[in-house]
């Protein structure tokens, strides 16, 4: 296969340097930030104040590039996961540079041609990559505007630039593709960009069917798991049992004698088979954990007492919050007491995490669904002592999974192997009972709660405190992957770290949004970790919202307040109190009326306290007989600040809904002192269609011309408190321990 065809999927494969650079038609610049886009200190400082992605990364040809035939190009460093990203960025630099959105090719997560915009994560997309691209675009089109000047001699303020072309207000134009044709020097991103008047929209803010759907739907070459490549060669890897286990011993003559296979390779603890096809490769896999011996030391904690173990093991205290003027609450005021308590939850993404590596002409390229393609080229070139320049990553999209799942560890498997069998490319597909095993899942945690209430019902103390994990163990090093832990010569993982606030880890969303007079947050980061964790969608924020918004509603229910009036009466920000009486009134909250079985529920959060606003009303039945909770309807309304795609939007709620759904009432990670047991769909299970809420309405409050907020982990926590707060309402029981199992709410109810 030659260097710079494309392969399936849209991905391009390998392309040299130099015949990127040589490129035909490129505005302005040529390529200079391939391969490692580093700018001196002196750059980087005076760009700091860019829009955006561009403050790290100023260069306008990094981001937009518009060639000789008048097709335009938009690079971003972040990865399509589902959320929809690809269509916006398309919308937005349509929008801005005066194109139609078909005449346009999104370049995503490439260590080799796109700027370094770290992870995927924290509903930051819109935020970094697409503000850096409406503004790179906006200034691309004015410097085609002021080459149509010395073109057509005309003033500029009589120049449009739309439908591919710079046009005259007496109809003469010159296509985009002229205006660069003669190429250019170098530009740099400015601070203050000309954007379009947002009542001139004509795409974005408007629906736009998703381009990454179609080929999801219809059976198509969609995600890495599909990536075919000529000579591709078939991996699998066996696994250890349990964390601390260590292969003591193994017969690899057998397996080696089967047909198809290639390779057997073992490095320590590192254990896989290469052969011609994958079928040959799962049999010798088998034939391979059927010979092999390990050791296993019990190093988990006993699954009864996890929450004691959170709460006793040692951990660094960290005050987020210290508002409190006195160490009591004011005299006669009422105080109430809960805690919460969550359990490691899985990704559980329904494709097995997958990556193609071909280590060819001295350079790795690793195809993956990692979400920071640059992060991993790191944690890669150190585990095979690479130089990064001779690492490649490319993003490609996975089937399923928000978080750090075992993309990364399946690229660090395909590049190991790939280096073990140079020449052509390796296909490492894991199984589903290996993914649910050794994907790091989102931390357990607890969370304790105490506020006092006045005489009139006012919260006038809060108290609050979380017990928690890291959230990230993303790549970075060698020793975030799961293959380097087992080589001979082992890499160690990083130190766990809390992430600091205003992002958060543990603490993300622990500080509550409401205008309490007197506060105290504290955290208690806890290093040691029994099982792998990291990034589950939305981090703490997840529990630390279910664990306030049910203690509010608690709190709602102990002063005789409606819980909707309840957090308007203890909210000043004007957008959240839109918010939620935009749900409370699609939902139709102050006409709800109660049938037997059924209840309500309310929650409301800003993500991170400065992203997305989010409010939902849910309704419940619970069943009294056997315990099971359904959710029946819900409705929510979402402020993410300027709309680009509300049907994206739309989708990203939804979905967010579902999962959080699935999370609350179905899923925990079993275990014993040795092992991971849940290994499959039975011992893990999720939501399946009968649980799918009859009807999910989405409302989107847009406000055009502010900042992007993100949208894509903003239903998380607030779905699992209306829930909650729902079953309180139906059956009467407060739920406190995630997920309200049927089996839960049926020893709660005592019936």
């Amino acid at each position: 296969m030659k260097r710079g065809t494309n392969v399936g999927l849209g991905l391009a494969a390998p392309v040299s340097r130099r015949g990127f650079l040589a490129a035909s038609g490129a505005l302005i610049v040529s390529f200079t930030l391939l391969p490692a886009m580093r700018l001196s200190a002196q750059q980087t400082a005076s760009d700091a104040k860019l829009p955006g992605s561009l403050g790290k990364t100023p260069l306008l040809d990094a981001w937009i590039r518009v060639d000789a035939d008048g097709g335009v190009t938009v690079f971003t460093g972040k990865a399509e996961l589902g959320q929809g990203i690809k269509t916006a960025f398309i919308q937005i630099a349509a929008e801005q540079i005066g194109v139609d959105p078909a005449r346009i090719t999104l370049v995503t997560a490439d260590t080799g041609r796109t700027a370094d915009e770290g992870f995927t994560a924290g509903s930051r997309s819109l935020t970094d990559s697409g503000t850096a691209i409406m503004h790179a675009a906006a200034q691309v089109r004015e410097i085609l505007i002021s080459r149509a000047v010395e073109r057509l001699g005309v003033a500029a303020e009589r120049l449009q630039a739309r439908d591919g072309a710079v046009v005259t207000d007496d109809g003469r134009r010159v296509a985009f593709g002229e205006l660069v044709a003669t190429g250019g020097s170098p530009a740099r991103a400015q601070a203050q960009s000309k954007l379009k008047d947002p009542a001139s929209y004509s795409i974005m803010g408007k629906p736009k069917p998703r381009v990454d759907i179609p080929a999801k739907v219809t059976g198509g070459e969609a995600y890495v798991q599909d990536l075919r490549l000529p000579g591709m060669v078939h991996a699998r890897v066996v696994r250890p049992p349990s964390y601390g286990a260590r292969l003591s011993d193994v017969q690899t003559d057998a397996a080696q004698k089967l047909p198809g296979v290639l390779k057997v390779v073992r490095d320590g603890n590192f254990l896989a088979v290469i052969a011609e096809r994958e079928y040959q490769a799962i049999v010798a896999m088998r034939a391979l954990a059927a010979s092999a011996k390990w050791s296993e030391p019990s190093g988990l904690p006993e699954p009864s007492k996890l929450y004691e173990f959170l709460r006793q093991t040692p951990s660094n205290e960290i005050v987020d919050l210290d508002r409190r003027a006195a160490a009591n609450p004011p005299a006669g005021a009422r105080t109430i007491e809960a805690s919460y308590r969550r359990p490691y939850q899985m990704h559980a993404a329904i494709g097995p995490s997958c990556a193609v590596a071909w280590l060819d002409d001295s350079t790795l390229t690793v195809w993956t669904h990692s979400q920071g393609v640059y992060p991993l080229r790191r944690a890669i070139a150190e585990m095979l002592n690479l130089p990064q320049d001779r690492v490649r990553c490319i993003h490609a999209e996975g089937s399923g999974c928000y978080g750090h799942n075992a993309a990364d560890d399946a690229g660090g498997d395909a590049a190991l192997l790939a280096r073990a069998f140079p020449g052509r490319p390796v296909r490492v597909q894991w199984m589903r009972e290996q993914e649910h095993m050794w994907e790091p899942y989102g931390p357990a945690m607890l969370t304790e709660a105490k506020a006092s209430l006045d005489a009139t019902g006012r919260v006038v103390d809060w108290q609050y405190a979380v017990w928690s994990n890291t959230h990230s163990t993303r790549p970075g090093n060698a020793g975030s992957l799961a293959a380097a832990r087992h080589l001979a010569t082992p890499f160690a993982p990083a130190p766990p770290q809390p992430l600091p606030l205003p992002e958060g880890g543990g603490d993300r969303n622990a500080i509550p949004l409401y205008a309490f007079p007197a506060a105290r947050v504290v955290h208690h980061f806890i290093p040691a970790m029994p099982v792998r964790v990291s990034a589950l969608r939305a981090l703490g924020a997840y529990m630390n919202v279910f664990s306030i918004e049910s203690f509010v509603d608690e709190l709602a229910r102990a002063a005789g307040v409606d819980p909707v009036e309840f957090r308007l009466r203890h909210l000043d920000d004007t957008r959240a109190r839109e918010t939620i009486t935009t749900a409370a009134t699609r939902f139709g909250w102050s006409s709800y009326v109660r049938t037997r079985g059924r209840g309500r529920g309310f929650a409301f959060a800003q993500y991170k306290n400065h992203a997305a606003y989010l409010a939902l009303a849910v309704e419940v039945e619970v069943d009294r007989e056997t315990g099971r909770a359904r959710l029946v309807r819900a409705v929510a309304a979402i402020d993410s600040g300027q709309t680009v795609n509300p049907d994206g939007i739309r989708n990203q709620v939804e979905g967010g809904i579902i999962q959080s759904m699935s999370w609350t009432l179905f899923e925990a990670v079993g275990f014993d002192t040795t092992r991971i047991t849940s290994t499959d769909w039975s011992s893990y299970p999720i939501a399946r269609f009968p649980e799918i809420p009859e009807t999910v309405e989405v409302q989107v409050i847009d406000r055009p011309g502010t900042p992007f907020l993100g949208t894509g982990e903003a239903a998380q926590g607030p779905t699992a408190a209306a829930i909650a707060n729902a079953i309180a309402d139906a059956a009467g029981v407060r739920m406190r321990e995630l997920p309200f199992t049927r089996q839960r709410i049926k020893a709660a109810i005592g019936v």
